[in-house]
């Protein structure tokens, strides 16, 4: 007996040791393929041989978000697809000084082999696209080539997207950056750089180069015709008396005869400031700030203001056309987060559908810190809602989004926004978000599918449910609701931002409000051709409508806007 037990226990050493050579073959396989895509060569010898590098240090390791930053999503919350590993979060990417170390710190992560400049030829030369390519240009903290609007799309990122953006943002340059984001400018502000320190292709355009870590991939848009170039988050705010003394103070003050707004607006998006001033033949350009001194608008008939863009203003003496140009303020693009981790959890809590993706929206402009949420969303991350991927109880959020509407869920939280929005409206918004997607619309065929009413009758008395949870076990709250914001949205910001006990510029207010419909409002307004509401459900709606509004002023908070329901 004893042999045979001598021979099993030799067999199990040979075993051992037989796994512990092919544990490390197979780490010797792995450091050498490694150091090949990392293009770093050992030292040479023979004449003509450079002489061997610097040790580098250890590229600088990605953040990670604790195991429970993602909790599982309920049912009603449609799955989306994640972003890639490995893209920045917010502007605070930890970057060294040594450019070897970046493009080593890349091709690490993104698997992106070094190419010579046959293929870097070829890669610029074999595509056509709208616009021409410049080159690639530094784009750091201290020397920012492209300083305007910046978009983000970690999936489908592409030259002609990015192109597009900026030219319809009155931009004449667009820059794609690390493949994922683009920035627009009117003028390059860095120095270029090395063709090969572009070298990250776009991700939803493998065969175009967007970029690298700190380098831009600069194009010139498409020119459009003087006159006819076509803008959008062109904003007309009003009709101002602006004293002769206070005119002087504006940067640029141009004489054109014949001058029309269009004209005006297109000179001043490509000096990049954000308002336009229009009096006859004067065209003045500005910041926000003037504008905040303005007092309210006044008749537009002072103004004696024409229909379109193209129309010639005449108005009276001292009275002003003001339009906010596609321009973002300097002052309104950065955004991080919380400097100092806060001990305060605020939820921004609504129903699906109740705008709560636009309300983040603003808050971000506003205050200029990143908004939390209790989800992922990848698609809201890849648009720049950095804060999807934060353990939403880290504290560097300024709030938190959530749907969840249990006692446990909500006693969680220190305060509140509570955000309602009418139950119509929501149930439409959030069965064309469960059926085509944040910008979509739902077709005549799903409205009239049994999935329709299947999905009120489960949603429509969680609407009533989810407010009447937070009005009862809610310890701070705020109630807003989305037709107020709509109707006068600078107040209502303002109270958000002071319940978030959040400090804030005018000019940022003034940028909400010039660029207060983001990436995520559906174009349009399209209804299904018919009244998706029967009778019945109707009935049912309006009794939960009633209820909320109970429930609200039982608690000494004015009730619900009067279109929710005729009374």
């Amino acid at each position: 007996m004893a042999t045979p037990l001598y021979r099993l226990r030799c067999l199990l050493r040979r075993a051992q040791m037989l796994l512990l050579f092919l544990g490390i073959a197979y780490l010797m396989a792995g450091s050498i393929l490694l150091l090949q895509r990392s293009g770093v060569r050992g030292p040479q010898t023979g004449p003509g041989s450079l002489p061997p590098p610097l040790a580098l240090p250890a590229p600088p390791t990605l953040p990670r978000a604790p195991a429970l930053g993602v909790r599982a999503r309920s049912g009603w919350e449609a799955s989306q697809g994640t972003s890639g590993v490995g893209v920045r979060s917010g502007r605070h990417w930890p970057a060294s000084r040594n450019v070897g170390v970046r493009r080593l710190h890349r091709r690490w992560f993104h698997g992106v082999a070094p190419e010579s400049q046959e293929q870097r030829a070829a890669l610029h030369g074999g595509r056509r696209h709208k616009g021409t390519y410049v080159g690639c240009f530094l784009h750091e903290a201290s020397q920012r080539a492209l300083g305007g609007t910046v978009l983000y799309d970690t999936r489908k990122m592409t030259s002609s997207l990015c192109q597009d953006t900026c030219s319809e943002s009155g931009y004449r340059y667009a820059g794609l950056e690390y493949g994922s984001e683009c920035h627009c400018g009117n003028r390059i502000g860095s120095p270029p750089a090395a063709e090969e320190e572009c070298s990250l292709v776009c991700r939803g355009e493998r065969a175009t180069p967007c970029g690298g870590v700190g380098r831009l991939s600069v194009y010139k848009v498409e020119e459009q015709i003087a006159g006819h170039r076509k803008f959008r988050n062109v904003r007309y705010s009003g009709c101002f008396k602006i004293p002769k003394n206070t005119t002087k103070a504006f940067p640029v003050h141009s004489l054109q005869s014949n001058l029309t707004s269009q004209a005006c607006i297109e000179s001043c998006t490509d000096k990049e400031f954000p308002l336009a001033v229009i009096r006859g033949p004067h065209c003045l350009c500005a910041g926000a700030a003037p504008l905040l001194s303005l007092g309210p608008a006044l008749e537009d008939q002072l103004c004696e203001r024409a229909g379109g863009l193209d129309a010639t203003p005449q108005p009276q003496p001292d009275y002003y056309q003001v339009h906010q140009t596609p321009v973002l303020d300097s002052r309104c693009r950065e955004r991080m987060f919380l400097p100092q981790r806060s001990r305060s959890l605020v939820a921004l809590s609504s129903f699906p559908g109740a705008g709560n993706t636009w309300v983040r929206h603003l808050i971000e402009l506003v205050t200029g810190y990143y908004t939390g949420s209790f989800y992922f969303d990848g698609a809201l991350y890849n648009q720049g809602f950095k804060g999807e991927k934060d353990y939403w109880k880290s504290g560097r959020s300024i709030c938190v989004k959530t749907h969840e509407s249990g006692p446990r869920e909500i006693e969680m939280f220190d305060a509140a926004i509570l955000l309602i929005r009418n139950p119509y409206r929501s149930l439409v918004a959030e069965f064309n978000r469960k059926c085509a997607g944040h910008l979509g619309y739902a077709s005549d065929t799903q409205w009239r599918s049994k999935e329709w009413p299947e999905f009120v009758d489960s949603y429509a008395p969680w609407w009533s449910s989810h407010a009447l949870s937070w009005l009862r076990f809610g310890r701070r709250l705020l109630v807003v609701h989305y037709e107020d914001l709509q109707r006068a949205l600078l107040p209502q910001v303002r109270l958000i931002s002071s319940f978030l006990n959040a400090s804030m510029t005018e000019e940022r207010l003034i940028c909400a409000r010039g660029h207060q419909e983001g990436h995520f409002k559906r174009s349009g307004a399209q209804k299904p051709s018919f009244d998706p509401f029967t009778p019945e459900m109707r009935t049912a709606i309006d009794s939960y409508i009633r209820s909320v509004d109970q429930a609200l002023r039982g608690r000494n908070v004015s009730g619900l806007p009067l279109e929710y329901l005729p009374r």
